[in-house]
């Protein structure tokens, strides 16, 4: 009995929900940034909390081998339909030899073997055919609802293996929790990520005091989808919240650690994961963004710089040898980019009340979720790599980007890894009438609007150039 194909797809929804608790982090943790002694109109500081340190090389290896995420396809299943001498670009031995890098060989709590998914199905990409472990994959679809697929695949496995087995018991998890999902977690384009609506739909199944799987869901989960852009791993170890509204306080370790809750049984799994995430977080704090791999007119950068530090580095700190990064959080009155993502959380507040009450919000090394009324100014190093832009990747380009009255309202690219375009920095796009396809950005939809940051637009074309090559430097 064959397994369709698809089944790979619908996996890659599991660890979408590491991208929401390993978005953004502390980097100096016995020597937190002081508040700047003034703030641009329209921000306010955001305060560091204590973090735990790590191994950073443990970090890594559970990383790649870890079993944060215990359930997924039988190992003898993944090999039989799907092989397992892909080029995993991570140079793993032992069973993960030949798994895409975004999967892991683990050994379930029954001792069944599974390939489940890791950190990196989100949080890394290819550009130019280079894997960088970090960037924040754009090219994922969720247009489709791949319940119907794990139902089909349900079949499958108790078909070769029985409902009492291992296998099957190992299996189950991630297919009770895509099932319950995934009508909710359904974008409108391809590259579009639906993180913070997964976590919202699975804190409806989980019992607050023991992270328990409920099958009813507790409350209403809406049915609209708010689309986010992946952020790079790199920029994490500058930040003092975590994701674009800064809504992630207190013990970004612990945070992570529920990047587990698709597939755990209870509390006492996520305690495990819990002790490991410190060496996680330790090892993205060590990550440096990759270098622009195109030629830069460095005599235009320097005038670039100039610019760039008298018109955006209030925000967006300086770069160099004596480093500034302000921790600001922009409100929406001042940045006005799409409001739909800081407004959920007033909205629907059923989540984020639910983690604060929850296992998570617990103990020594608590952590909270706190709603604000705007988006954290993000750093910029390595913002060349990062195509799309804006935090629902809207802009594809940053020539687009620092000048408003160019952005396209229906834009499409080709999602090759070697389209790049050195002159706009982004991706090379065509410009569309309407959506005729997954492949179309509609920035008509709510949601997905492309309007705010129009502060570059004061710059002349030549000024905006240099800026922006500039930007390549970072």
């Amino acid at each position: 009995m064959a397994i369709p194909t698809k089944i790979l797809s619908p996996l890659a929804l599991i660890l979408i929900a590491a991208i929401v608790l390993l978005a953004n982090c502390r980097h100096d943790v016995l020597q937190p940034d002081p508040e700047p002694p003034g703030l641009p109109t329209g921000a306010s500081f955001l305060e560091p909390s204590a973090q735990r340190s790590g191994n950073a090389a443990n970090g890594y290896q559970y990383l790649i081998y870890g079993n944060y995420v215990g359930s997924g396809i039988p190992f003898q299943v993944f090999k039989q339909f799907f092989g397992s001498n892909s080029p995993d670009d991570l140079g793993r031995t032992g069973d993960a030899d030949g798994i895409p890098f975004q999967y892991n060989v683990v050994t379930a709590s029954n001792g069944a073997k599974v390939v489940a998914p890791t950190c990196l199905t989100c949080h890394a990409e290819k550009i130019n055919g280079q894997l960088i472990v970090g960037l924040g994959n754009n090219t994922a679809d969720y247009t489709t609802n791949q319940a119907s697929t794990f139902q089909t695949a349900d079949i499958a496995v108790k078909f070769l293996y029985g409902v009492n087995s291992p296998e099957w018991n190992a299996y189950y998890p991630a297919s009770r929790s895509a099932q319950a999902i995934g009508p909710y977690i359904l974008t409108q384009t391809r590259g579009a990520n639906p993180a913070d609506k997964i976590f919202a739909a699975l804190s409806a199944h989980r019992n607050q005091v023991d992270l328990a799987w409920i099958d009813a869901a507790q409350y209403n989960i809406p049915v609209e989808v708010i689309p986010t852009d992946v952020p790079a791993w790199w920029l994490m170890k500058k930040k003092n919240a975590l994701y674009y509204n800064g809504l992630g306080r207190g013990d970004f370790a612990r945070l992570s650690a529920a990047s587990g809750m698709l597939t755990m049984l209870d509390s006492s799994e996520a305690r495990q994961v819990d002790q490991k995430f410190p060496d996680v977080m330790e090892w993205i704090r060590s990550l440096e963004a990759p270098a622009y791999p195109f030629p830069i007119d460095q005599p235009l950068a320097a005038q670039g710089k100039v610019l760039f530090e008298r018109k955006c580095a209030e925000c967006h700190g300086t770069y160099g040898a004596e480093e500034t990064y302000p921790n600001l959080l922009i409100q929406l009155s001042t940045i006005r980019t799409d409001s739909s993502l800081a407004n959920m959380y007033q909205v629907y507040p059923e989540y984020h009340t639910w983690y604060n009450n929850s296992w998570y919000a617990q103990g020594t090394h608590k952590a909270q979720l706190l709603p604000n009324n705007g988006y954290v100014a993000p750093p910029l190093d390595g913002i060349w790599a990062t195509a799309p832009y804006l935090h629902n990747g809207s802009v594809p380009t940053i020539d687009d980007l620092l000048y408003s009255a160019q952005r396209p309202r229906f834009w499409k690219r080709t999602f090759n890894n070697s389209d790049f375009n050195q002159q706009k920095m982004g991706w090379n796009y065509t410009v569309e009438t309407s959506k005729t396809d997954i492949n179309t950005y509609d920035t008509s939809l709510p949601g997905y609007n492309n309007g705010g940051h129009t502060f570059g637009d004061v710059l002349t074309d030549i000024e905006r150039k240099a800026v922006l090559e500039y930007l390549k430097t970072l």
